[in-house]
């Protein structure tokens, strides 16, 4: 089993050649001085500013930051930027440092689309989030910039967008979790007794909004979630500023003060560049703490995407091998029935943190919009009798059925494994999956989409052991959408006592769920991938715990992959203007990245 430093050497050696050319990039990049800009281009940046600022700006008298938002109202967790930049910007003037919005980003709602053609470009909207990110950064009259984002591909494509400006400093903001509505458990319930036909569809819509039913992040430990885990980790946040819910006292206070720390870093030079702050060992911390907390599967996807953005190469054997040395110290539905909310109060991720650094089971070796090291990360903002913020240490848990010591974990590996064999690779998020259902041989009922599986469940064909494999579901195929609508009729026939598996090359991402699901299978189908050669009837064996996952027929290797029309989903719901991209999507473990440079 390979170490913590072993891990981290193994990526620096592969990362030698990129690393370096990246940072030979973002460290000769030209600088551009305002003061050099012809005058038409400042008239045009500075046309809004007040007067007494311009001259300042041009001249290069005055720090001048970016704004990058995901603002809208239709996400809950985005709705809360509305008022940011106004907030940002009065801060930011007191330190003579003056602020613009230089753009705004899409973002969507995996929630929203989930099971329709729009979840099909919703991987892709990663790479439409960094692309504008890199317009509004190539105006080039920043000194630093403001991320502000929260769900699921919007933070991995601000980073990316970011790191490719790797020579400015960068701060990301969150708007934290709603308050705790019904439970995580509850919904699940309704959503299995809906599957059954035994709840109608204006009791499951009430059910729903009862569990999403204000602003702010869901609270369950999905990809959004996940993502706040990982900015906090990278060291781009204030200290422990993800989880504190929006429209508080203290959610205002932690934004002001994050807002003026970060002018009076730029404008101090006390903050690095982000592409120098981010480096081998800030990713191997971001996994580390992905683990510890059995974090989402998606960013199996989005951390390696990241990284190669700044010249870092990772794959799913480092997934793999920190997975089994990080004792998974929190649970958090769907890995236990807490939400987010209780697991901030019970300690959270500033808990965490401090355990994992007192059993050097991370690298504070590291840079961080704080400084050096991560010790600033074991503590949480609070208001004191005065109503002022001050930042507390946390000793202890506060609730060891959410969060546990280093020495007496919830399991002495991590959440995601890796699951090889001669179907290809893939990963499972075993950390929401009981011991018994970790191994299963089976025949497999092959099925060329979701909807397929869906139709055989409601016409009863699937009450026995069995593996479903869902194909063609990969970047090429149809953009790699989660495949959420599986789990509920899943779910239902696991309560019958089947035994059942699923093997897929679609996504099933942070909230998959008790089904031992073997996803992100590489190469995927369209690419030619052995998935494409399973017949139904073939007996697989799964065998999540060993990570092995195998067609169990002699003549396998020999077969030919079947092909399928997959023309009907390049029409629809925007889907035609992203073919390109899904035409040139890298290989999952690549990161499904559409586009060169990195």
């Amino acid at each position: 089993m390979k170490t913590l430093k072993q891990i981290t050497n193994d990526i620096i050696l592969r990362s030698n050649k990129t690393r370096k050319e990246y940072l030979n990039f973002i460290e000769n990049k030209e600088k551009i001085k305002r003061s050099n800009l012809a005058c038409s281009n400042l008239a045009h940046a500075y046309a809004t500013l007040d007067d007494n600022l311009k001259e300042k700006i041009s001249k290069n008298e005055n720090e001048h930051l970016a704004i990058i938002s995901s603002y809208n109202d239709v996400l809950s967790a985005h709705e809360p930027f509305k008022d940011y930049p106004l907030i940002i910007k009065q801060e930011c003037i007191k330190d003579k440092v003056s602020v613009q919005v230089a753009s705004c980003t899409p973002s969507m709602c995996d929630g929203i689309t989930q099971g329709y053609d729009g979840m099909e470009i919703s991987l892709f909207s990663r790479d439409i989030i960094a692309m504008s990110t890199a317009v509004g950064l190539s105006h080039n009259i920043f000194d630093g910039a403001f991320f502000l984002g929260v769900c699921d591909k919007i933070v991995p494509g601000l980073l990316i967008g970011a790191l490719r400006f790797g020579h400015l400093p960068s701060m990301f903001i969150p708007s934290g979790p709603m308050p705790s509505g019904l439970s995580n458990a509850q919904k699940s319930k309704a959503r299995e007794l809906f599957a059954q036909g035994k709840l109608n569809k204006n009791d499951l819509l009430k059910t729903e909004m009862q569990m999403y039913h204000n602003k702010g992040t869901c609270t369950f430990y999905g990809t959004a979630n996940s993502n706040q885990v990982m900015v906090e980790i990278l060291g781009l946040h204030t200290p422990n500023s993800a989880f504190v819910n929006p429209n508080t006292k203290l959610r205002e206070k932690v934004l002001r003060y994050s807002a003026s720390y970060f002018a009076k870093g730029v404008k101090n030079n006390s903050i690095l560049p982000i592409g120098q702050m981010i480096d081998e060992k800030s990713i191997v911390n971001a996994i580390v703490a992905l683990m510890a907390t059995g974090g989402s599967t998606n960013h199996t996807i989005h951390l390696i995407a990241i990284a190669r953005a700044c010249g870092i190469i990772i794959n799913w054997d480092d997934f793999n091998d920190i997975s089994k040395i990080t004792p998974l110290l929190a649970k958090v539905y769907p890995n236990g029935s807490a939400d987010v909310n209780e697991f901030h109060k019970a300690g959270g991720l500033a808990y965490v943190i401090k355990e994992l650094l007192e059993n050097d089971l991370l690298h504070n070796d590291v840079n961080t919009v704080m400084g050096k090291g991560l010790e600033e990360y074991t503590k949480v903002p609070v208001l004191n009798k005065n109503e002022e913020l001050e930042y507390v240490s946390v000793s202890k848990s506060a609730d060891e059925n959410i969060i546990r010591d280093f020495k007496k974990p919830f399991s002495p590996s991590g959440g995601i494994n890796l699951m090889q064999g001669n179907i290809g690779r893939a990963v499972i998020k075993v950390s929401a999956v009981s011991e018994d259902n970790l191994y299963i041989k089976a025949p497999a009922i092959v099925f060329n989409s979701q909807a397929e599986l869906i139709k055989a469940f409601e016409n009863n064909e699937l009450n026995k052991d069995f593996i479903a494999v869902v194909r063609f579901c990969g970047p090429r195929a149809i953009g790699m959408p989660e495949l959420h609508k599986l789990i509920p009729p899943l779910g239902v026939l696991m309560q019958k006592g089947y035994k059942l598996a699923l093997i897929t090359d679609g996504r099933m991402s942070g909230a998959s769920g008790k089904v031992p699901a073997a996803i992100h299978l590489s190469p995927e189908a369209q690419m030619g991938g052995n998935i494409a050669k399973i017949k139904t009837g073939d007996i697989i064996e799964f065998d999540a715990a060993n990570g092995k996952l195998n067609v169990l027929a002699d003549d396998f290797a020999n077969r030919e992959c079947d092909k399928i029309d997959l023309n009907k989903h390049n029409l629809g719901s925007g889907r035609e203007l992203f073919v390109t991209l899904k035409n040139n999507a890298s290989e999952v473990e690549h990161g499904a990245i559409t586009f060169g440079g990195f």
